[in-house]
This record gives structure tokens, C-alpha cells and sequence, in this order.
């Protein structure tokens, strides 16, 4: 019998829209937006209520180490700092850590740098055929010269394909942006081991401008001569 009832198609009841008068106060609410309500409401009130759970079995004398490392600031619980987390070997390592990877990103771009600059200079510099003519007396051998030279520039004034030359311009301007990438890596590269040789033990000062040899955008420093026992 249900399988009758199940074949014969009913009419889908659907919710009625926001009359016309009502459309001042909003969208009207429909079933589906309901049932997400009542499901975050749902899960806020079993929240509350572990958490009530929660404090009422506490101990009093319960002890854990974030109480001593954190403050309470206008009711919020501020952790401790942490800028002296790491000892001064550990932070030296981690910085020659950073420079070697710098380097090796500096090797990897020249190398990459150089072997475009030979395949551009290949391209731009494709070696010619080469003819050897005899001439009897002085004449001939300028008109023979006149003609070479007219046939190079005939040659050298035809046009590449446009595919060809959009890739030789493409490789042109990667070329010179590795070239940029290149002199910034090597300035970060020179700052990080000022700054590692800072960290290192020793007298040291930073040098005046009327005291540099060499003027220089960027500070130089000297370190005091020590007697080495």
C-alpha cells in the first residue's frame, strides 16, 4: 500500500515569501536559517554548561606552571615574553644557518645567470659562413668587398620571426631581473654577517666618517687587538 502512496505525486508545500507590507522589516526567516540558529544556540548552551562542569570539580589548590608565566591584564591573561627564549649560541647558530642559505640562493642565481648569458650571446652571435675569394689586381678586390659588405646587411636586415624575438626579449628581462635579485641577496647576505660578527665577543666601536679610508654608505666598526694566551 505505501508503495502506491509513494507513487502518486504530491504537491510540495512551500514557505510563503515576505508580504509586501513587511519588506520594511527584513528577509523573513525560513526554515533552514532556523534550524542554523537553533544549532548554534545549542552548541553555545553545552559549551557553558562543560565549562560550569568544568569549575565546579575544581581543585583549589590545583598548581600548573602557566600560572606563574602569565599575567592577568584588565581580564586577560598576558604569557610571559619570550625575547630571551634562546641562549646566544643557539641564536648564532640560527643566524649562520640564514647566511648559508643566502648564499647557496646567490650561487644558484649566478649559476642560472650565467647560463642564459651563454645562450642569449650564442643567439645574438651565430657565426657566419665564411668565403675566401682571390682577386687579380685592386679593383676586383674592392668590388668583391663592396658586394660582401651589401650582402651582410641584406641578411642582417631581415626580420626574425615574432615568436623568436618575443622569447629573446622575455630571456632579456628575466636576465636582468636575476641580475637585481642577485645584488639584493648580496646585500642581505653582507648586513647578516655584520650582524653575526657583532654578536661575536670583543671590543668593538663604530668607526667615524673623518676615521674611514674608504667612504662607505654603511657602517664600518673595529675591533680592539686582544693579547691571545
Amino acid at each position: 500500500m505505501s508503495s502506491f502512496r509513494n507513487a502518486i505525486p504530491r504537491k510540495a508545500h512551500k514557505e510563503r515569501a515576505q508580504p509586501q507590507d513587511r519588506k520594511k522589516f527584513g528577509l523573513l526567516e525560513k526554515h533552514k536559517d532556523y534550524v542554523v540558529r537553533a544549532q548554534a544556540f545549542h552548541q553555545k548552551e553545552e559549551t557553558l554548561r562543560k565549562l560550569r562542569e568544568k569549575a565546579s570539580f575544581k581543585n583549589p589548590d590545583e598548581f600548573y606552571f602557566k600560572m606563574v608565566n602569565t599575567r592577568m591584564r584588565g581580564g586577560i591573561h598576558i604569557p610571559k615574553s619570550e625575547a630571551n627564549k634562546y641562549t646566544p649560541e643557539q641564536l648564532m647558530l640560527m643566524k649562520t644557518q640564514d647566511i648559508g642559505y643566502v648564499l647557496q640562493k646567490i650561487q644558484s642565481e649566478k649559476k642560472k645567470i650565467e647560463r642564459l648569458s651563454s645562450a642569449l650571446h650564442t643567439l645574438d652571435h651565430q657565426p657566419g659562413n665564411k668565403h675566401v675569394y682571390y682577386a687579380e689586381d685592386r679593383e676586383e678586390a674592392e668590388e668583391i668587398q663592396s658586394r660582401s659588405l651589401q650582402m651582410s646587411n641584406t641578411v642582417a636586415s631581415l626580420k626574425l620571426p615574432k615568436g623568436i624575438v618575443k622569447k629573446t626579449a622575455a630571456s632579456y628581462k628575466e636576465l636582468e631581473a636575476r641580475k637585481t635579485r642577485v645584488q639584493e641577496l648580496e646585500k642581505i647576505y653582507s648586513d647578516m654577517a655584520l650582524q653575526k660578527e657583532l654578536q661575536k665577543p670583543g671590543r668593538k666601536r663604530k668607526l667615524r666618517e673623518d676615521e674611514i679610508v674608504q667612504p662607505t654608505n654603511r657602517p664600518v666598526y673595529k675591533w680592539r687587538a686582544e693579547r691571545k694566551r
